[in-house]
């Protein structure tokens, strides 16, 4: 299930769609706001062009919200029904978590968004050219 080859092994490896060798973003994770969704023009591994159209991850921002809006109540469940918490003290933890993991969401959804388009091709990988 996250082998080389599937989906899911580009996005929780944060790999190159394509050939699942480059990888995606420049930085690794971190919370710095200027380098959260930092990536790499072209695969350094294949060549794929990143950023496909102009204004390509836009679309992004619709998986993005499908991943808030499941984080808000699932947070809202577990603060409801495991730690009887008042409406307001669950409103609080829903932003605390969703400001917490803003910077992980944000390299998701770019990485589902491409993955939804760009199938893997095992055969992509650009030739090592010897220099003697």
């Amino acid at each position: 299930m996250f082998k080389k080859g599937s989906k899911l092994y580009s996005i929780f490896n944060t790999k190159c769609p394509r050939c699942h060798e480059g990888d995606f973003y420049e930085h690794n994770f971190t919370f710095n706001p200027s380098k959260v969704t930092k990536l790499h023009d072209t695969c350094p591994k294949c060549d794929l062009k990143y950023m496909m159209e102009p204004s390509f991850f836009y679309g992004a921002m619709y998986v993005n919200y499908g991943i808030i809006v499941a984080l808000f109540v699932a947070v809202f469940i577990v603060c409801k029904l495991f730690l009887d918490f008042t409406i307001i003290q669950s409103f609080v933890a829903i932003i605390i978590a969703s400001l917490i993991l803003a910077p992980v969401n944000l390299r998701l959804s770019r990485i589902i968004w491409i993955n939804m388009f760009v199938a893997y091709d095992k055969k992509s990988l650009k030739k090592e050219t010897k220099t003697e």
